[in-house]
C-alpha cells in the first residue's frame, strides 16, 4: 500500500513538472513563432524587398540548416545508449522533452490557429461558403482523425501481440534484453514480470508513430510556406525560427522513438522522413515560385 501511494505521488509530481515546463515553453515558442509573421502595417505596405536571386540563396541555406538540425535533434536521444546523460529515462532528458512538447503545442495553438482564424474570416473572402467557421471545423476533424489513427494503431498492435507469432516474438525480445524470467502460464494470458511491460512499450510505439505522422504533415506545410516566399527580409528570421523549431521537435520525436525501442530499420525510416519533410517542402515551394 505504501509503495503504491509513493508511486502515485511520484507520478503526480512528474505530471506537475511536465505541465509547468509546457507552460514555460509557450512564451519562448511564441517569441520564435512571432518571427514567422509580419505586423499589419507591413501587410498593408507594397512589397519592395522582393529579390528572387537572394531569396533562393537563403532557401538553399535553409534546406541545409534545417536538415542538419532535424537530423541531430532526432538522433540525440538514440545516442543515450552510448552516452548515459542523453538517455530518455533520465530526468534531464525528461525536462528537454517536456520543453519540446511546449514548442509543438505553442506552434499549433499560438501561431497556426490564430492565423487560420484571421485568414479564413478575411473580409476579402466571399461570405459563401466562408461564412462557415472552417477553422474550428478543420481543427475538430484533425483531433478526431488523430484519435482514430491512435485507436487503430493500438488495436493493430494489440492484435499482433496477442497472436501466437506475436507472443513468441515478444518473449524472444524480452529474453534478448536479458529478462530471462518468463512465467510458464504466459501463453494462457497470465504473463508476469517483464512481459507485462509490453503494454507500456506498445503505448510508446503508438505515440511515436502518431506524433511522427502529425509532424511530417506539418513540416511539409511550413516548408512550402518558406519556399514560396520571395522576400529575403522575411526568409532570414524564418530560417532561424524553423531551425530552432525542428531541432526541438526532433528531440521530442527521437525521445518517443527511443522509448518505443524500434528496430534500427524502423527508426531510420522515421528519422529520415522527419528530417527530409521540411527541406522537401521548401523544394516544392521553390518549384511553385518557378512555375507561377
Amino acid at each position: 500500500m505504501l509503495r503504491r501511494q509513493h508511486d502515485c505521488c511520484s507520478q503526480k509530481k512528474l505530471q506537475t513538472v511536465l505541465l509547468l515546463l509546457v507552460l514555460l515553453a509557450l512564451p519562448a515558442a511564441h517569441a520564435v513563432a512571432g518571427n514567422c509573421t509580419c505586423d499589419p502595417e507591413e501587410k498593408e505596405e507594397p512589397s519592395t524587398d522582393v529579390d528572387k536571386r537572394q531569396a533562393l540563396k537563403y532557401k538553399l541555406g535553409a534546406i541545409a540548416s534545417i536538415l542538419i538540425a532535424s537530423a541531430i535533434g532526432v538522433c540525440l536521444p538514440v545516442l543515450g545508449k552510448a552516452l548515459p546523460a542523453l538517455s530518455p529515462e533520465r530526468g534531464a532528458f525528461f525536462l528537454i522533452k517536456a520543453f519540446a512538447a511546449g514548442v509543438i503545442l505553442a506552434t499549433g495553438f499560438i501561431h497556426a490557429l490564430p492565423d487560420a482564424f484571421e485568414q479564413l474570416t478575411s473580409p476579402s473572402l466571399n461570405k459563401k461558403p466562408w461564412k462557415f467557421p472552417f477553422t474550428g471545423f478543420v481543427a475538430m476533424l484533425s483531433a478526431i482523425g488523430t484519435l482514430m489513427v491512435d485507436s487503430a494503431a493500438t488495436s493493430y498492435y494489440q492484435k499482433v501481440a496477442n497472436s501466437p507469432v506475436g507472443y513468441e516474438e515478444r518473449v524472444a525480445e524480452q529474453a534478448g534484453r536479458g529478462h530471462a524470467h518468463i512465467d510458464v502460464h504466459a501463453s494462457q494470458g497470465h504473463a508476469h514480470g517483464p512481459v507485462t511491460s509490453y503494454s507500456e512499450l506498445l503505448r510508446h510505439r503508438v505515440i511515436s508513430q502518431v506524433l511522427d505522422l502529425g509532424i511530417v504533415v506539418h513540416s511539409v506545410i511550413i516548408g512550402i510556406s518558406l519556399g514560396t516566399s520571395q522576400s529575403p527580409k522575411k526568409i532570414r528570421p524564418l530560417v532561424a525560427a524553423l531551425t530552432f523549431h525542428q531541432f526541438f521537435e526532433g528531440m521530442g520525436l527521437g525521445g518517443c522513438i527511443s522509448q518505443a525501442k524500434f528496430r534500427a530499420g524502423s527508426f531510420a525510416i522515421m528519422a529520415i522522413f522527419f528530417a527530409l519533410t521540411t527541406p522537401v517542402g521548401i523544394g516544392i515551394g521553390i518549384v511553385i515560385t518557378k512555375r507561377y
